[in-house]
Order: C-alpha cells, then sequence, then structure tokens
C-alpha cells in the first residue's frame, strides 16, 4: 500500500477527528473512505457522460431516436406500476 502526505489546514483536520471519531472510525479511514467515494463519483460522471456523447454520436449518425412524450408516458406509468410496453426507437424525417 502506498503511503500519501496530507498537508490539512487545521480547522478541517478537526472536522475531520470530531466527524470519524462520532462514525467511529480513524481519521485515516474517514479520509481514505471520502477520496474512495470522490473517485467513484467523479468516474461514475465521466462514464455518464461518455455514454451520453456516444448516445448522441448514434442519433446524428442514424437519426434513430425515441419520442420524448412516449417516453415520459412510459415512465409515469412504471412509477405507478402500470405496464407499458416500451417506446419504440423512430427514425427523423
Amino acid at each position: 500500500m502506498a503511503t500519501t502526505s496530507l498537508k490539512l489546514p487545521d480547522a478541517l483536520k478537526e472536522r475531520i477527528s470530531k466527524i470519524a471519531k462520532a462514525t467511529g472510525k480513524t481519521p485515516h479511514a474517514f479520509m481514505v473512505d471520502a477520496i474512495a467515494e470522490q473517485a467513484e463519483r467523479v468516474e461514475g460522471d465521466r462514464a455518464f457522460m461518455a455514454q451520453a456523447l456516444a448516445a448522441k454520436k448514434h442519433y446524428d449518425d442514424t437519426g434513430v431516436g425515441y419520442d420524448v412524450d412516449e417516453v415520459h408516458a412510459y415512465l409515469r406509468a412504471k412509477i405507478k406500476g402500470i405496464t407499458l410496453p416500451e417506446p419504440n426507437p423512430v427514425k427523423r424525417n
């Protein structure tokens, strides 16, 4: 395991120590968890953006997409527990 040194402002170090103690963790464990959670969030955001850009490219290349009103109706029904057929893709004119 690699060792990394962090220089923290005193106020932040104190906040971390109090929160860690209140949650039954060491300050070290709290910071490791916080860094891991942030890394996971950023990776997830980047993956989401990559998927969105790929979907946009596919739409631009093919003109195939979904009618937004049909998608919204489908999702509203699904939330209410109503089964509707999934919307069908349509090609733009």
